[in-house]
């Protein structure tokens, strides 16, 4: 009897494994067909999402990848005083003096650094024909705020101090990033502002903006795919070194919680409709507007969290949308439409 009870509980535990296998398997089929069919791979159906040291050092050592810059574009390294170092990526035959961007990298200010696009600010010198400077920063949660901040920032008053040497007209900077390095790029944005440091353009890609995202309980189906909303409240406290609290200023740290956005220079956002930052992406903008910013929202849709990085090469939508935002810089810039070379 007793071998026949526990025959008859292996069989049912194994049929309550397979029906949750089954009702997962179900759920990520439903989440994934909401994305744009041509942005649909297998490795969409396996989510890492990053909660703690464990996974964290996994992301780590998946995300060492380093890209590689286009034919023709010089790529020098330069230390940054009261920073890290920073990548310099110039195209022959740009004007002097000419345009400039400060470009800083993703990763949920937990994760990544400036070797990874490599190839993505090659190609933005070259189309625009524009110095490209990618900013190291210090990582939390070894480096909480403000210590990244702070190195973003003195990338920005490095490249004005550096603007005769690399030819560039300090009227025509530009700051922009993605995801983690989008919030970044608006924080040293208004910090510029607040200590009048020229800024002429900011292209903020599916930014992280706001921490107290991390506080809503309903993301209404958003945050899927790509970075979801526990891998988000695990950044957020990596970064503050505590969780999001509902009322607290938190100058510079997530700038959507800056109240007056007056005087801050015109901006490109751009995000795709399934995205966790879609939300607060377009409460900035909205926000601009109001204050008198221009703003450009360009919101794709099926498009998860990062996923122009994956289909850029391969995706018309992914590559239009890319162009988009080059067309933008360029137009912050007056450097006329880019070329889209391939």
């Amino acid at each position: 009897m007793s071998t026949s009870r526990g025959a008859a509980a292996g069989v049912l535990g194994a049929a309550a494994v397979a029906a949750s296998v089954a009702a997962s398997v179900a759920r990520r089929h439903h989440t994934l067909s909401a994305v744009a069919p041509e942005l649909r791979t297998p490795a969409l159906w396996l989510p890492l999402p990053v909660t703690g040291r464990l996974s964290l050092t996994l992301a780590r050592r998946l995300s060492r990848r380093t890209t590689h810059p286009v034919a023709g574009v010089a790529v020098t390294r330069h230390d940054v005083p009261g920073g890290r170092d920073a990548f310099v990526y110039e195209s022959p035959g740009r004007r002097r003096p000419g345009g400039a961007l400060l470009w800083i990298h993703g990763g949920g200010t937990i994760l990544g650094h400036p070797e990874s696009d490599h190839e993505l600010c090659s190609r933005i010198a070259r189309d625009l024909r524009i110095v490209v400077v990618s900013a190291r920063y210090r990582l939390a949660p070894e480096h909480p705020f403000p210590d990244g901040f702070d190195d973003c920032f003195a990338a920005l008053r490095w490249l004005h101090d550096a603007a005769p040497a690399l030819g560039v007209d300090g009227a025509r900077v530009a700051v922009g990033g993605a995801s983690a390095g989008g919030g970044l790029a608006a924080s040293v944005v208004q910090k510029a502002h607040d200590h009048g440091l020229p800024v002429a353009f900011q292209m903020l890609l599916y930014p992280m903006l706001d921490d107290r995202t991390a506080l809503v309980r309903d993301h209404r189906g958003r945050g899927r795919i790509g970075w979801t909303p526990r891998s988000n409240t695990y950044a957020w406290t990596c970064y503050l070194g505590r969780g999001s609290r509902v009322a607290e200023p938190l100058v510079y740290a997530a700038a959507g919680r800056r109240e007056d956005l007056r005087g801050l220079p015109p901006a490109w956002i751009g995000v795709g409709d399934l995205d966790l930052f879609y939300s607060e992406n377009l409460r900035y903008a909205e926000r601009l507007r109001a204050a008198g910013v221009p703003v450009d929202l360009v919101v794709e849709p099926g498009m998860y969290h990062g996923a122009d990085f994956d289909h850029h090469a391969t995706v018309p939508s992914m590559r239009a949308f890319r162009q988009g935002m080059l067309d933008a810089l360029a137009a912050g810039l007056t450097l006329g439409p880019a070329t889209g070379r391939s």
